[in-house]
């Protein structure tokens, strides 16, 4: 299994024109947020043409379900709100139809910002609703980085005064 490549894994997406939205531990990072992760975690629209070019997207990133390697994702999958967990030939890609009050991409697009990635721009969830969401899921590892997210938002909001 490779190493992450989320700039690879983004420019695939930006380039297949898919709609999503960068959530998770990498819309951190890309807000500032010194913290690692270990996979790309994106809500994605899920109507047919959106559909479509996601699976474009897999099929050249030999996408491949995490507890099924033998399987790949079709547009069935596609269309559920649930979560497709991968492995890509670029590291891990979680393709989520829904997180956290099964809040979709068209739920959540008023609370993003397009963020500059190498030469393409991206969606990216914001920091306050990342904190939102977070606190509302309370797991131990999201308690845990919510006052480094914390952090970070204060002293964003320190540096735009």
């Amino acid at each position: 299994m490779p190493g992450l490549d989320f700039l690879a894994l983004l420019q695939v997406l930006a380039r297949n024109e898919v709609e999503f939205i960068v959530v998770g531990g990498m819309s951190a990072v890309l807000q500032g947020v010194p913290t690692v992760t270990r996979d790309l975690d994106v809500v994605y629209r899920r109507d047919a043409a959106n559909i479509q070019r996601t699976l474009a997207a897999l099929q050249s990133l030999d996408a491949r379900f995490r507890i099924r390697p033998d399987l790949s994702p079709n547009a069935s999958h596609l269309e559920s709100t649930g979560h497709k967990l991968l492995n890509t030939k670029l590291g891990r890609l979680d393709m989520l139809g829904s997180i956290g009050q099964q809040l979709t991409y068209e739920d959540l697009i008023e609370h993003t910002d397009e963020t500059q990635v190498g030469e393409f721009r991206v969606r990216v969830l914001q920091l306050e609703t990342l904190i939102s969401m977070k606190e509302e899921l309370g797991r131990e590892k999201d308690l845990a980085m919510l006052p480094t997210l914390r952090a970070t938002l204060a002293e964003k909001r320190r540096l735009t005064k």
